[in-house]
């Protein structure tokens, strides 16, 4: 079968991106996917909020990988290959790399120049390390290149991320996990998964880490309005909304929406538009947080076990490692 050329498979891409948008934009309810907040700027100004006094998991999850770096390298394994879903900046692995030596760091992002750029910094920084960038929506699809070993795949994925899939998405994510641990074939390995998870607690707590004082997850929220410009060749105008975070006791979720400043309407290319009612919000991103046996219960629904939990004093979040079963 003929291979289509890669500016066709970008074409091709592009046009199911913005297909996507248009969907969730023009839904009863507007939405965009959280992943969507992530180009370069976006990338820039969540490490930016993950130094916030209010935003508690970075360096909470942090303290507890401090406290118990030689149980959490025990679990791990020696020699892994570490693979970073989400990997940002890169500096949550690279705090990791001295407790846990990995022959191999794998960083996966949707954002890819950000990616490049953090990857090449820290490959001058640990040279020993073997590092391999791959751009990668995994949020939709998990391959990975066939010239990666099977044997000790231990995949990280930090920072309570899991928390932006709903619950069904997340089984059938961590499912797609367990199955790239084990090279597509079902078999066991000696591959696993470590992973940071909030937890359920105060709404005062995660309302003020959702909407700091100085306002940098405002910009942050703000910001997809300009990608979403750049992608969809759209006219939102930032000054005409809002950001709006809070938690939804109910669903065990935080919620992050723009709220429309008053009515307006926006347009896209090919003639798509909607309008806006002033107070209608389009809905950007969902936090789920878990208690800690529910969670585990979730790993072993997906295919992990011998799971090892590490928890700070006021349990306000929890890293745990999972075997693949």
């Amino acid at each position: 079968m003929a291979q289509l050329p890669q500016a066709a498979k970008n074409r091709l891409a592009q046009g199911e991106i913005q297909q996507q948008l248009a969907a969730g934009l023009l839904a009863a309810h507007a939405h965009t996917s959280p992943k969507y907040l992530y180009d370069v700027l976006g990338s820039r100004l969540f490490a930016a909020i993950c130094e916030l006094p209010e935003y508690y998991p970075t360096r909470t999850e942090a303290a507890i990988f401090a406290l118990h770096a030689q149980q959490i390298a025990g679990a791990v394994g020696a020699d892994a290959i570490l693979i970073d879903l989400g990997a940002g900046n890169c500096s949550k692995a690279a705090g990791l790399f001295p407790s846990l030596r990995p022959k191999q760091y794998v960083a996966i992002d949707i954002s890819v120049q950000f990616l490049e750029e953090a990857v090449s910094a820290l490959q001058q920084q640990f040279p020993q390390i073997k590092m391999t960038c791959l751009g990668m929506d995994f949020s939709a699809e998990l391959e990975l290149p066939a010239t990666l070993e099977m044997e000790g795949r231990q995949f990280f994925y930090p920072g309570s991320s899991i928390g932006n899939f709903a619950p069904l998405e997340a089984l059938m994510f961590l499912r797609r996990i367990r199955k790239a641990i084990a090279g597509g074939s079902g078999s066991d390995s000696s591959g696993g998964l470590l992973i940071g998870v909030d937890l359920v607690k105060d709404k005062a707590i995660l309302d003020a880490a959702y909407d700091d004082s100085l306002g940098v997850t405002a910009a942050f929220n703000l910001n997809l309005l300009h990608h979403l410009n750049r992608l969809l060749d759209a006219d939102f105008d930032p000054r005409d909304w809002r950001h709006r975070a809070f938690y939804n006791s109910e669903q065990h979720r935080i919620e992050m929406h723009l709220e429309a400043r008053d009515e307006l309407t926006v347009h896209w290319q090919q003639g798509g538009m909607r309008h806006f009612a002033r107070g209608e919000t389009i809905h950007t991103e969902s936090s789920y947080k878990y208690t800690r046996q529910g969670f585990i219960e979730m790993l072993q629904q997906t295919g992990f076990g011998k799971v090892q939990t590490w928890c700070d004093p006021h349990n306000w979040f929890m890293v745990c490692h999972a075997q693949a079963a």
